[in-house]
């Protein structure tokens, strides 16, 4: 497993320096066609934007003059969800130059990929599935991090999942997982707090000793979603993570503990399906830039040095 090397214009939590460092309180959305009239009439004061890579490998067309169009104006990160990081087999080689040629093509401000896998075989699942937490895993998820970040010439975000499941094999925590990935690859971390959440729930953990051993020096993205609640075939809740309503109180107190300890980190609300109109959108993600720009922070010294 090697190091990776950040760019220049790269800084050491896989963010453009270009397009964040200078402003660190950013407060965005997913970027959904049916909002861009609204978008380039209202705009969103210090804000950017959230695409999914893989609805954007197509040469042009419509997708892609709209796009253009919020890269002109706004800061972009370009979200991965098939990649399958965390599969067994190799990475397909097809869809990494794909990713790479979407990333020279937009110079996202951030660039972000998934602790899952999503293929196997050949065949492709319409989901983000978990993966034991071992030494093997941990190399192959490596190994891949570090293909990917060649190929883009960059460091990546890795988010942290949201699972349904666990698995008896494990012989290490996500968290002493994630951290391992972070120090033999480099990459930065998107700190998805529903994720954190609904595991936190469906697991029977605490969220807060999750994110005390979390390695938020690491952090350049965080994300924030809404989740629906279900029970199980026991009558016990079970949450997922489905993107398709505001953001939960619970998960907006998770936000507001990890910005007191690190300060503004861009911030992203996810909101995929059951779409609001734009005000409604906006609205939460200027909900998250108050709390980024309350004044009663105090950053934990081992974060703020670290950073």
């Amino acid at each position: 497993m090697n190091d990776a090397r950040p760019a220049t214009a790269i800084d050491e939590r896989g963010r453009s320096r270009r397009d964040v460092s200078h402003v660190e309180v950013l407060a965005g959305t997913s970027f959904k066609h049916q909002h861009l009239p609204a978008i380039l009439a209202d705009g969103l004061t210090r804000g950017f934007f959230e695409v999914h890579a893989e609805n954007y490998m197509g040469a042009g067309g419509p997708p892609h003059r709209a796009l253009s169009a919020i890269r002109e104006r706004y800061p972009l990160s370009i979200h991965g969800v098939c990649m399958s990081i965390g599969g067994p087999g190799a990475l397909d080689r097809e869809h990494l130059e794909r990713f790479r040629d979407l990333v020279a093509r937009y110079e996202p401000a951030l660039v972000s990929e998934h602790l899952a896998w999503s293929s196997h075989g050949g065949a492709f699942f319409n989901d983000l599935l978990p993966l034991p937490y071992t030494k093997d895993t941990l190399q192959r998820v490596c190994e891949h991090i570090t293909q990917v970040q060649d190929a883009i010439k960059r460091p990546i975000l890795l988010e942290n999942p949201s699972t349904y499941v666990a698995f008896a094999s494990s012989t290490m925590s996500e968290t002493d997982f994630i951290r391992a990935v972070t120090r033999h690859t480099g990459c930065g971390l998107l700190l998805d707090l529903n994720n954190v959440f609904v595991s936190a729930v469906n697991h029977g953990f605490s969220p807060e000793s999750y994110l005390a051993e979390f390695p938020l020096e690491r952090v350049g993205e965080m994300h924030l979603a809404g989740h629906d609640e279900q029970r199980d075939d026991d009558n016990a809740p079970l949450l997922i993570d489905s993107h398709d309503r505001a953001v939960a109180e619970p998960v907006w107190d998770l936000y507001r503990s990890v910005v007191s300890r690190v300060g503004p980190v861009p911030t992203l609300i996810e909101w995929d399906s059951n779409l609001p109109d734009w005000p409604v959108l906006r609205a939460q993600a200027f909900a998250a830039r108050r709390i980024m720009e309350e004044p009663t922070h105090a950053f934990a010294p081992e974060v703020s040095n670290a950073a």
